[in-house]
């Protein structure tokens, strides 16, 4: 798998916006047959700033009501990436 592959976009939640102000964490989504060390490798060389931890979670598809029909949601794997002390990465520089 390629490292541009990898690393899919970010996701700029509440939640996610609080861990990158709090903690120095982001939180991207990645390809589904990622595993840890490949996220961790790609981050690094994609952005240049040296990764502490990586954490993956799994989402599952919910059912949703259109109408008299149900649907489901898209499911997909998201990371959360801790940096290392000192490092700083700003994904949304030019908004």
């Amino acid at each position: 798998m390629d490292i541009f592959e990898i690393i899919r976009r970010p996701i700029f939640t509440e939640k996610a916006m609080n861990l990158k102000e709090g903690e120095n964490k982001i939180v991207v989504e990645v390809h589904p047959r990622a595993n840890k060390v490949q996220i961790k490798k790609a981050f690094e060389e994609c952005f240049k700033v040296k990764v502490d931890n990586v954490a993956v979670i799994n989402i599952k598809p919910r059912l949703k009501r259109a109408g008299l029909h149900f649907t489901k949601t898209n499911k997909f794997k998201k990371a959360i990436i801790t940096l290392k002390e000192g490092e700083k990465l700003d994904l949304i520089e030019g908004i």
